[in-house]
């Protein structure tokens, strides 16, 4: 029989948890009231990672092997003592999204179903001037976890080089994160411009290891993610449980544990025992606020040597200065317009295959649509038992898994480039070894967090009937 609601007294409040026994990680039998003990062990440094933050609430109503969705509006139905603040976004759209100061707040967010917390940069105080500068060390697949940990490194001198404090922490995932606190006076356009300065500066530090390029067919090794610092965008925060497996966490660090570090040392099952023993290595962020004025002028003089403003996000209004918004493989020469490669051919009984609509001059093929990346790679490790012959042939960068965005969650996509595989030898397009619909059977809340959307009636079309071609009754 299921266990009855458990009640948590927090921080002077009563935080109801629903379902208490329900599994979030089937791999490790850990239930949702294994969760709401695990934040309360860590809560004094999961707090510091949101405090004050307007937060995307990114939900796993069905555990961390369930589909999430990400829900920006704030659930109506709510405690008065839930506080919010009202973010725009580039779309022109505004959400009151929930701002975590406390325990007990804290503990309501996890009871929706959020396992990890998704902060914007910004206080409710301040909306428009981020307080926090955040490198995202991105490997592309195959880079191993060594390499990271040198690029964090070689990021870690950088920023002493141009005054800032980096406080590193593992991203619970397959990279690094490292925040630096500014202050709050420049606007997310510059907050982003000295993230690129700085990405373009380690890359030309570390040529072989690191890439602040944007299309992945220039990537290689660990990509320093400059665009995470454009607005609207939220980065998986400190002490926050990850979907994986094992329930991983992104877990602070000090640098002297960096270059020995492993990821998989830090789970729900450890970390509270080292918050415990030895505190949070992140303890002084908030003391160590630095200025990006040296970062800026570092960008200053890469736009004076010719290199100007690099890609934003597709979902952004193209910005003035930006590049071409298209691959450099696709962008087309001075002249007459010249229709290059071909549509690949969808997998069968699909309607769009690797690049949509798009031509491409490379041979690529579709291996798997997936609700999450874990049944994409599965699915991709059955594509490879098949084609042995060819995987040799492949390098990393071939291997291309693109998190796509929904309108309230993600999925995972896995395709090959076929450009090092012998013509005649090259694999025809299969059936998807995972063919996932995300809009199929769509249940999650509309804009307003409500679970109870209206219908769509289908629109109807009206003739108007001209005099003596009417029909008789």
């Amino acid at each position: 029989m299921p266990l009855k609601d458990e009640v948590v007294a927090v921080a002077g409040r009563e935080v109801t948890v629903t379902n208490p026994d329900k599994v979030f990680f089937p791999s490790t039998g850990h239930t949702k009231s294994d969760l709401v003990r695990y934040y309360l062990a860590v809560s004094e440094g999961a707090v510091r990672g949101v405090a004050g933050r307007p937060m995307a609430l990114k939900r796993f109503v069905n555990g961390a092997a369930g589909e999430f969705f990400f829900q920006k509006r704030a659930p109506t139905a709510r405690p008065e003592w839930i506080e919010t603040a009202v973010l725009s976004f580039p779309s022109g759209r505004t959400a009151e999204e929930v701002v975590v100061r406390d325990a007990a707040q804290l503990l309501w967010v996890i009871n929706l179903g959020c396992i990890d917390l998704n902060p914007h940069p910004v206080r409710a105080g301040d909306l428009d001037h981020p307080d926090e500068l955040r490198i995202d060390l991105d490997p592309l697949p195959g880079v191993p976890w060594g390499q990271i940990r040198d690029v964090a490194m070689v990021t870690r001198t950088v920023l002493d080089d141009f005054g800032l404090l980096g406080w590193p922490k593992t991203s619970g995932s397959r990279g690094i994160h490292v925040y630096c606190r500014i202050e709050p006076r420049w606007t997310f356009g510059e907050v982003r411009r000295a993230a690129l300065a700085l990405a373009r500066e380690v890359e030309r530090r570390a040529p072989t290891i690191a890439t602040s390029r944007w299309w992945k067919e220039e990537r290689h090794g660990v990509f320093l993610d400059y665009n995470q610092n454009a607005k609207d965008r939220t980065v998986a925060s400190s002490y926050s449980i990850r979907p994986t497996p094992d329930a991983r966490v992104s877990t602070p660090l000090s640098w002297e544990e960096v270059p020995s570090c492993q990821p998989e040392a830090f789970t729900i099952v450890t970390v509270p025992e080292r918050f415990a023993r030895m505190g949070d290595p992140s303890a002084g962020i908030d003391d160590a606020v630095g200025s990006l004025e040296p970062l800026l002028a570092l960008s200053a003089e890469h736009e004076a040597a010719g290199f100007g403003d690099a890609p934003w996000p597709p979902h952004f209004v193209k910005q003035e200065g930006e590049p071409p918004r298209v691959q450099p493989s696709k962008r087309r020469m001075a002249g007459p317009p010249v229709r290059e490669g071909v549509v690949p051919p969808p997998a069968p009984g699909k309607t769009a295959g690797p690049t949509g609509r798009r031509r491409t001059t490379m041979p690529l093929i579709e291996i798997a649509r997936a609700a999450t990346e874990a049944e994409a790679r599965q699915g991709l490790e059955r594509w490879r038992a098949r084609h042995t012959d060819i995987w040799s042939y492949l390098t990393p960068p071939d291997v291309m898994v693109d998190s796509m965005r929904g309108r309230n969650t993600t999925w995972t996509r896995i395709r090959v480039n076929l450009r090092n595989v012998p013509e005649g030898d090259r694999p025809v397009q299969e059936a998807l070894e995972v063919d996932y619909d995300p809009w199929q059977a769509y249940q999650g809340p509309d804009r307003s967090g409500s679970l109870e959307r209206p219908r769509r009636v289908a629109k109807t079309k009206t003739t108007t009937t001209q005099p003596g071609n009417g029909s008789s009754g």
